[in-house]
C-alpha cells in the first residue's frame, strides 16, 4: 500500500509535495487536475458541493492516476474518517480541531484495532491503492492500512495554536495543515487584502516549528504557485497551489480581459467602426 500512496512516500522522506483543491463534483474534472504535475489533490466535502457519492467517485478517479486523493471531511466525526478512508483516500484532512484530546479521538477513528476503532468491511479502498504491478487484496489492507494512510490535521484555531506542541505529540498525527485564512479570523488578524499580519505570521512560524521539533511533517494552504513556492522555501511538506473555484474564474478573467485589449486600444477600435460606417 505505501508503494502507491504519493503523498506519503514523499512526506516520508522529508519532501515537499504539491497539491490541488478540488471543491466541484466529477470524476472527469478529478482526472483533469490529476493530469498536471500534482502529488495529491484534497476533495474538500467541508466547503466543496462535493456529496458522499461525488467524493467516492473523485477519490477513485484520482488514485487510478497515480496521484494520491486526500479527502477534507466537514467535521471531526468518526462516521466521516470512516466513509473518506473507506472510499480509498489515501489521507484525510480535518478541520476545526482545538485539542490534543480532539487528535487522540480521530486517530482513534482513523485506525484499525488495536490502536484505533476502525470497522472493516469496505469493498472500495483496497482499489485505490492497486499499482501496474500489484493488486492489493482485503487483508493486505486490513494488515497495512494502519501504516500507510496519512492522517493531517488543520491547525486554524486559536486554542489549537495554543496547544500546538501537544498536538505535534500526538501518536498516529502525520501532518499539521495550516489553513491560514481562519487562523487568521480565530486570532483576530484577518487575511482581508492578501497580507499577512505579524502576528499571523509568527503564529504559522510556530505551528511549523511545533512540527518539525516532533518529527510531524507541515503543510499550508495556498493558492498560487507563487505563494506555494515561499512556503516550499520555509520547509513545509505539503502545499496546495490552486483551488479550481479560484482558478476557473480567474483563468476565464485574465482570458476575456486579454481578448478585450486595453481601454486605449478598444476606444480606438470603436472610434475607427465609426469612421468606417
Amino acid at each position: 500500500m505505501q508503494a502507491a500512496n504519493r503523498l506519503q512516500r514523499a512526506l516520508k522522506k522529508g519532501n515537499t509535495t504539491f497539491g490541488a483543491w478540488q471543491m466541484l463534483p466529477g470524476a472527469n474534472h478529478s482526472r483533469a487536475i490529476a493530469s498536471t504535475p500534482v502529488d495529491w489533490i484534497c476533495v474538500d466535502t467541508e466547503h466543496g458541493n462535493i456529496d458522499d457519492g461525488a467524493m467516492h467517485e473523485a477519490v477513485a478517479a484520482i488514485a487510478g492516476t497515480g496521484v494520491s486523493p486526500i479527502v477534507r471531511i466537514a467535521a471531526n466525526e468518526g462516521w466521516m474518517v470512516k466513509r473518506a478512508l473507506d472510499a480509498g483516500a489515501h489521507g484525510i484532512v480535518v478541520p476545526l480541531i482545538y485539542t490534543p484530546e480532539d487528535c487522540r479521538r480521530l486517530v482513534r477513528s482513523a485506525k484499525f484495532p488495536p490502536l484505533g476503532q476502525r470497522g472493516f468491511g469496505s469493498p472500495f479502498a483496497m482499489n485505490a491503492f492497486n499499482t501496474a504491478s500489484a493488486a492489493v487484496s482485503q487483508t493486505e489492507y486490513l494488515q497495512q492500512a494502519n501504516d500507510s494512510l496519512v492522517t493531517i490535521v488543520q491547525i486554524e484555531t486559536k486554542e489549537a495554536l495554543q496547544s500546538v506542541d501537544e498536538i505535534a505529540r500526538v501518536p498516529g498525527v502525520d501532518v499539521l495543515l495550516i489553513g491560514p485564512y481562519d487562523l487568521g479570523n480565530n486570532i483576530d488578524r484577518p487575511i482581508l487584502d492578501g497580507t499577512l499580519h505579524d502576528e499571523l505570521t509568527t503564529a504559522i512560524s510556530r505551528i511549523r516549528q511545533a512540527a518539525q521539533d516532533n518529527g510531524k511533517a507541515t503543510g499550508i494552504y495556498c493558492t498560487s504557485g507563487a505563494q506555494a513556492r515561499e512556503y516550499a522555501d520555509q520547509g513545509f511538506n505539503m502545499i496546495s497551489v490552486a483551488a479550481d473555484m479560484i482558478a476557473i474564474p480567474t483563468f476565464f478573467s485574465e482570458q476575456v480581459k486579454a481578448a478585450r485589449g486595453s481601454l486605449a486600444h478598444s476606444a480606438f477600435m470603436m472610434a475607427k467602426g465609426a469612421v468606417n460606417r
